[in-house]
């Protein structure tokens, strides 16, 4: 099943996360098939802190990927913040 999921980065105690989609055995840092978007918890000032290619991400929910739960609430974040 393909999934739509966070995979962590950045250094120690600073870390940014890419929105993957990927096969569900695969690791959670692991192999990934498209790289959508990131997510970046701690960042400051002018820095952007989440970006989401929505196009992208509608077309693999159409083909059957599946969105995790904290995907799920960033993609409402990121369309509430757009509006």
């Amino acid at each position: 099943m393909v999934v739509s999921r966070l995979a962590r980065g950045g250094a120690k105690k600073r870390p940014v996360y890419h929105i993957v989609v990927t096969d569900s055995r695969s690791r959670r840092d692991g192999r990934f098939i498209e790289r959508v978007g990131f997510y970046n918890p701690v960042a400051s000032g002018a820095a952007q802190s989440l970006s989401i290619n929505a196009e992208r991400l509608a077309y693999w929910e159409q083909n059957g990927a599946a969105l995790s739960p904290t995907v799920s609430r960033l993609v409402k974040q990121n369309a509430k913040a757009t509006a």
